[in-house]
């Protein structure tokens, strides 16, 4: 496992961060504790939940680890968990204000059985409250030692931008990560997420790296899932957004890329596009969601695994996002564009 520095802080984290979304309700305390238990010992440390995952007991099950292993073991794990969506009947249990959030952090250390969260993540933008009154919660939390860094999650670029610049103006802690969409199949943050997080040295976690299982080479186009794969066992949420990869040709012909440099390599589908996306400009650590223990060590190997040049460039053409035109495309981008050496550009150029 190799490690980088988290976002621009002192603190080391894996490569690769272990989400625990379905630790409680798909995946028992056996499973999870062996999970658990061999990502530290092949080097990782950097491990996500959320307040929400399994209705708090991804969070329980997580308490019951950490009260059962040496503190050796635990003292290891830079632990993150999140919160904004609503977590009972209560109008206020939703959103990131002061008193949800206050009332959030409460319940997680209780369930968490910790004093501290190392990585303390706003779930989503909340539109309802200032963010003036979410950042002095979450500034008043790292001084008085329950959180050590903040984090925000499915936030837009200028929404992003937005936290950290009132952040600074306020002279507050502000975040150091976001957590994104991002595989070989969701490239749109490229275009405005990803410059606004390396221009703020925004460390990235991208969630569904593997696009939830599409980029596993398990599905084959116009084939039902198969019944060990999470499109099968997941609902509706994994119809529809199974049915976004699926739909679209582009995805197909990157999957078959995928397929292809896996079998030149000797290594299996999730390993190239787990490489490729932990090597992308800005990315700290991609979040692996392992069901089982298997799957946990297929996935390990990709984070180590180097695709090299010709077979990165490839898979950047043949995954390149598509926009349209404007603000975009080639006909957005000259209206950006400048001349280092010339001052030609005329606004004729432009249409």
């Amino acid at each position: 496992m190799k490690y980088r520095k988290l976002a621009n802080t002192g603190t080391s984290v894996s490569n690769l961060a272990l989400g625990a979304m379905d630790f409680g309700p798909k995946t028992d305390d056996t499973e999870a504790f062996a999970i658990l238990d061999r990502f530290i010992e092949a080097g990782g440390n950097l491990v996500d939940t959320a307040n929400v995952y399994g209705g708090g007991e991804s969070e329980r099950l997580l308490g019951r680890w950490f009260a059962d292993r040496p503190v050796d073991v635990t003292s290891r794990v830079v632990l993150a968990t999140k919160a904004r969506f609503g977590t009972g009947p209560d109008v206020n249990e939703n959103g990131s204000s002061r008193r949800n959030l206050d009332r959030a952090l409460t319940a997680s250390l209780l369930r968490l059985g910790l004093e501290k969260i190392d990585l303390y993540q706003l779930h989503g933008w909340d539109s309802l409250t200032p963010i003036e009154e979410t950042l002095r919660f979450l500034d008043d939390a790292v001084h008085a030692g329950k959180i050590n860094y903040i984090g925000l999650s499915n936030f837009t670029g200028w929404q992003m931008q937005l936290t950290l610049s009132t952040a600074a103006a306020l002279g507050m802690q502000a975040p150091v990560t976001l957590q994104p969409q991002y595989s070989l199949v969701c490239r749109e943050i490229e275009y405005e997420i990803v410059p606004a997080a390396l221009h703020n040295q925004i460390g990235l976690l991208p969630w569904s790296p593997l696009a939830s299982g599409f980029l596993t080479g398990k599905y084959k186009q116009g084939e039902k899932a198969p019944s060990d794969s999470r499109a099968a066992a997941g609902g509706p949420m994994y119809d529809r957004i199974m049915g976004k990869f699926t739909s679209k040709a582009q995805n197909w012909s990157t999957l078959n890329l995928v397929r292809e440099i896996a079998e030149s390599l000797g290594v299996t589908p999730s390993q190239v596009a787990l490489s490729w996306v932990t090597n992308r400009p800005g990315v700290t650590a991609p979040i692996i969601g392992a069901r089982t223990l298997k799957y946990l060590e297929d996935n390990l190997v990709g984070a180590d695994l180097d695709l090299g040049e010709s077979f990165t460039a490839r898979l950047n053409e043949v995954s390149a996002p598509t926009p349209d035109e404007y603000p975009y495309g080639p006909f957005g981008e000259k209206q950006r564009g400048r001349y280092v050496d010339s001052s030609k550009q005329v606004i004729s150029e432009l249409f």
